[in-house]
């Protein structure tokens, strides 16, 4: 049964994707996320309805403006697919529950910050800071226990430390959404840093290889890796912090 609601919960999970490629795109250019329709950001053309479908339209239009015909970045169907994957896996795993609805918008919060920070390189403060509160209050909620506060002043507390000793490798977003990740995951949230550090060290390593010493001075959007981290450990956290700690017994 379950897997017949993630089925249905895919095209719920494609809306939220456009919406937040309409959040990618305005909310670093500070333009106002629901005020207008969506335009294309080249020649600024309002889209018809019937060129703005979730993953199809993108498709038939062979990826291009139908008015101008400039690129449509490919970030535009990735979101869209991979925030209705996520949806259906919440559903899934979850089922049809609040914790299923908290999970949900986790990760689309993580996808929408992984887009923004890959194109422009920020965390912004807008979503990632009332999300961390909308996720602390709300597994709270659900589940009362002091896990999930103090998941997220450890995680945040344990980037704070790194920032400010090595201020060119880590920014203040990716400790608010360390804090984010922490008010969502409790304990398991070291399996989600584990996990994004690890993850950040291949295109390092790759730059360093290319570029040698002057790789120092590239930066490497950490942001994307801490939510891959932060999804593994929402789905597989318990199974490989228990399996480590039995490695460990």
């Amino acid at each position: 049964m379950n897997v017949a609601l993630a089925a249905i919960a895919a095209a719920p999970g494609l809306a939220l994707g456009s919406f937040l490629n309409v959040v990618a795109s305005r909310m670093p250019l500070r333009r106002p996320i629901g005020a207008s329709r969506s335009e294309c950001m080249t020649c600024a053309t309002p889209i018809a309805w019937y060129d703005n479908v979730p993953l199809l339209s993108y498709a038939l239009l062979g990826g291009r403006c139908r008015a101008c015909a400039a690129s449509i970045p490919l970030r535009y169907p990735v979101v869209e697919a991979v925030t209705a994957l996520l949806v259906a896996a919440c559903v899934l795993r979850f089922g049809v529950t609040l914790e299923a609805a908290v999970a949900s918008f986790f990760c689309a919060v993580l996808v929408a910050i992984s887009a923004i920070d890959l194109e422009h390189r920020i965390v912004p403060n807008r979503i990632v800071v009332p999300a961390a509160a909308v996720v602390l209050v709300a597994r709270t909620a659900i589940d009362p226990s002091p896990e999930w506060l103090l998941g997220a002043l450890a995680a945040a507390g344990l980037l704070l430390a790194v920032a400010l000793a090595y201020p060119r490798g880590l920014g203040m977003g990716d400790v608010k959404l360390a804090l984010l990740l922490g008010a969502m995951l409790g304990r398991t949230v070291g399996v989600a840093l584990m996990v994004g550090m690890v993850a950040a060290l291949v295109p390092a390593a790759v730059l360093a290889a290319r570029h040698g010493g002057a790789a120092r001075r590239m930066t490497i959007p950490f942001a994307p890796f801490l939510a891959l981290g932060g999804i593994v450990a929402l789905f597989a956290g318990a199974a490989i912090l228990d399996g480590y700690l039995g490695l460990m017994a």
